[in-house]
């Protein structure tokens, strides 16, 4: 039986903000601890993967720049889901 895939769309500034932050915290002994399931890593890494190679920001010399300039679009326009 063929495996489904399943396809989130992001925004690019999305995608940029999420592939600084999973940089910053996979790997930090607080957020290793916290996911607890061994197969959840293999969806973070096939989420960071792709953002990692897809993302010219990241080798540009304004890349600081560019990161901020895309969280300060995203502050106010998404909200996180309260379960309502």
């Amino acid at each position: 039986m063929p495996e489904d895939r399943f396809a989130i769309e992001l925004s690019h500034d999305q995608a940029l903000v999420l592939s600084d932050w999973l940089d910053r915290v996979i790997g930090t002994e607080g957020f290793d601890r916290l996911v607890d399931d061994p197969a959840v890593w293999s969806a973070l890494y096939s989420i960071s993967g792709p953002l990692e190679t897809s993302l010219p920001e990241l080798f540009m010399p304004d890349y600081k720049a560019r990161l901020e300039a895309a969280r300060e679009r995203l502050q106010g326009s998404e909200r996180p889901m309260t379960g309502e």
